[in-house]
């Protein structure tokens, strides 16, 4: 049996963590560390636990909790894994990261985007950036994960293939895309109020959104070369979702055949990964509460452009699910456990 610590766990990407590792035959959580509610039962936090989980919360010693677990899980705002973070630890435990404290290879770059000094700048290079689909296999080999953020994994998954076989010119890529509220975490801000976001929908971060870096590393390495493309979120009211709409110049005429014969080649033996039918675009809900990204793409002839979208649960595949897919994988277990949840509908 796994054991697991989580610390930050009264996020809502910790909530989302608990729910699914509940399910885990192979895990049990032994910590619940939220500086918030120190002491607190977890189910008076989060009701749906009640008489499910009922040990306290805990505070964020890691180095104390690194002698009584398997793997941490940091659900945590940026900088605070990596001011937490150090090699007794390490060498002790397996730490799976979910915020951007370990995703971005040059720390100019991390610490320009966040605002941010990176307290532990030594341990970004042997961190593996925790795409599953697309870094297996230095996965099962790594101390520290980087869990991938909820825009850039839909995003990148979208777009990949693509860029692998070369298909699409890498300097003419536009994403947007929109997620639910959750994305924004559960902190009390004013433009997440009911009255804000209810009937309304708009962009943010124009230009200056923090995971674009992160998008243009992990697409830059599928392409070979530096990329520099547009990227802009916007914020739609539901609580969980994420839509990415991608667009790019096709490299010469291609067919509807040769680009799905891309998308197989990469994503055929996922499981989670699911390659929609011809003409059938990517919903929100048909994903929602599970671990699926559901892909699918269309070709303009007229434009010789070509639009590439994805859709996905901002908390599972965006965050939780694919930090315990990646338990999974550091433990050599299947990769499935705990993620085989049917998308919830209606």
């Amino acid at each position: 049996m796994i054991k697991v610590g989580i610390i930050g766990a009264t996020g809502y990407a910790g909530g989302e963590l608990v729910r699914l590792l509940m399910g885990h035959k192979e895990a049990e959580i032994k910590w619940y560390g939220s500086r918030s509610y120190i002491d607190k039962k977890y189910y008076e936090v989060y009701q749906n636990m009640f008489q499910i989980v009922d040990e306290k919360c805990m505070d964020d010693n890691m180095e104390a909790l690194a002698d009584q677990v398997d793997v941490v899980f940091t659900a945590t705002p940026q900088g605070l894994c990596a001011s937490l973070v150090n090699e007794e630890i390490l060498s002790k435990v397996k730490v799976i990261d979910l915020s951007a404290d370990f995703r971005i290879k040059n720390v100019e770059t991390y610490e320009e985007w966040y605002k941010i000094e990176h307290k532990t700048p030594q341990f970004i290079e042997e961190a593996v950036y925790g795409l599953c689909e697309i870094n297996r296999e230095e996965i099962k080999k790594a101390r520290l994960i980087a869990n991938p953020g909820c825009y850039p994994t839909c995003s990148i998954l979208s777009i990949y293939p693509l860029l692998k076989e070369g298909l699409i010119d890498p300097d003419t890529i536009i994403i947007d895309a929109k997620s639910g509220t959750s994305g924004a975490g559960r902190g009390a801000k004013l433009d997440n109020l009911y009255c804000e976001v209810n009937e309304n929908i708009k962009a943010y971060g124009v230009a200056v959104h923090r995971h674009t870096p992160e998008i243009e590393e992990q697409l830059g390495y599928a392409a070979g070369k530096e990329i520099r493309l547009n990227f802009t979120p916007h914020l739609v009211p539901m609580n969980r979702g994420i839509l990415v709409t991608a667009y790019a110049s096709l490299q010469k005429e291609t067919t509807y055949e040769e680009v799905r014969a891309a998308y197989d080649k990469y994503y055929d033996k996922e499981r989670f990964v699911r390659v929609l039918d011809p003409d059938v675009t990517p919903q929100t809900k048909w994903v929602e509460g599970s671990n699926y990204v559901d892909v699918n793409f269309k070709i303009d002839p007229r434009t010789n452009r070509i639009i590439m979208m994805g859709a996905m649960d901002n908390l599972v595949k965006g965050a939780a699910g694919q930090a315990v897919q990646n338990m999974n994988l550091l433990f050599g277990i299947e990769e499935a456990e705990g993620l085989r949840q049917v998308p919830m509908f209606p």
